[in-house]
């Protein structure tokens, strides 16, 4: 079938994006699912740094590669041995699926997958394949989920069916900014209840990490740099928000601290506001070649610990449940974290205002 979707040309372009074009916005064959894929209607689409990190050169990816790993739809087609899902349904698509069979699928979420991570790298969907071309020429899945098109095909292991009563656009954030943010709450930090948390970093990861710790009554403190996020996270019930040097300034030390904003100031940060015998939680993903500086002696002494946490040490299938329930609830107004809504013709401009830090989630409707 004949499909319209975003295409990265080339990685490692220089902004201003909108000017320099990196994109093509047309149509392109896409195969029918073969066994164990489905076809997906999409309906919205987030706009993440992960998508901007492989146009701006950050994380090297074959291209030509159509991007976007966030996102939601209505499954139209299903392929062979796939007998849990139904036409109809709709289905939240993250970016890191799973085999359940590897050594990294027995963490319960600690190591991502072998198979998916080899999938992604190389561009494909599991098991090798590519079923996105143009003009006969293959173009690459970004992390076996390309949701930036109409239409995608990916591995049922890519996909958690969600209820009807879930609207697209809560169930798209729940495929990267919610499973990343909280999850490095409640996966990684999983702080006693009613302690501090401190979030350094206020974009959609970030953000949502901070609603995720308020919905489990948590205290948060919100760091940024930028003040407008500041003052979201106030709204949002943040107890304090502050930009990070006034933050090492007043002392603030928590038991819990989670570094979302994916470089290597950010995560030194986050260091040095934990507390003795904290736990200093890791999600964002700087430049290959970052490095920071830790004193050793600090974390001995102080019986520190430093956790990674790759989509906050997810297991989509499990916590995603979790997250509506919550929602449903009143409890987790993940609507506060669209910061706007755009075309598919606008993602060029998308990623100007996320790399100028003025964005919680962009999403994408179709």
């Amino acid at each position: 079938m004949q499909i319209i979707g975003a295409v990265l040309e080339r990685s490692g372009a220089e902004p201003p994006f909108a000017e320099n074009r990196p994109f093509t916005i047309g149509p392109l064959e896409l195969d029918p699912p073969e066994s164990g894929e489905i076809l997906v209607r999409i309906e919205a689409a987030g706009v993440c740094h992960s998508d901007l990190s492989v146009v701006d050169g950050n994380r090297l990816r074959p291209t030509p590669m159509l991007l976007g790993h966030e996102a939601a739809g209505i499954v139209e087609q299903i392929g062979g041995g796939v007998d849990d899902v139904s036409i109809g349904d709709r289905v939240v698509m993250t970016f890191l699926p799973r085999c359940e069979a590897c050594a990294g699928c027995a963490t319960d979420g600690r190591l991502p997958c072998e198979v998916g991570t080899a999938a992604n790298t190389a561009g494909t969907l599991v098991g090798g394949g590519i079923r996105l071309h143009r003009s006969g020429a293959p173009v690459h899945h970004h992390l076996g989920v390309s949701g930036f098109a109409s239409h995608a095909v990916v591995s049922r292991t890519s996909v958690v069916p969600v209820p009807a009563d879930v609207p697209a656009e809560i169930a798209a954030l729940l495929g990267c900014a919610v499973l990343t943010g909280g999850g490095a709450v409640i996966n990684g930090a999983d702080p006693a209840p009613g302690s501090t948390i401190v979030i350094v970093g206020l974009g959609g990861v970030g953000m949502a990490a901070l609603l995720v710790a308020l919905a489990l009554d948590l205290e948060v403190i919100g760091i940024d740099a930028n003040d407008t996020k500041l003052d979201v996270a106030r709204r949002l019930g943040a107890a304090r928000a502050l930009s990070p040097q006034d933050a090492v300034d007043a002392g603030i030390r928590a038991p819990a601290v989670i570094e979302a904003a994916g470089n290597v100031r950010a995560f030194e940060t986050a260091v040095a506001l934990t507390a003795p015998g904290g736990v200093t939680v890791t999600v964002g993903l700087p430049a290959p070649d970052a490095r920071a500086q830790v004193s050793p002696l600090q974390m001995t002494a102080e019986a520190r610990t430093i956790i990674g946490s790759y989509l906050g040490s997810a297991v989509p299938a499990r916590d995603i449940p979790r997250y509506i329930e919550l929602w449903r609830d009143g409890r987790l107004p993940l609507e506060q974290l669209v910061s706007s809504r755009i075309d598919l013709d606008d993602i060029a401009g998308a990623m100007d205002r996320l790399a100028a830090g003025g964005e919680l989630r962009q999403l994408i409707t179709f």
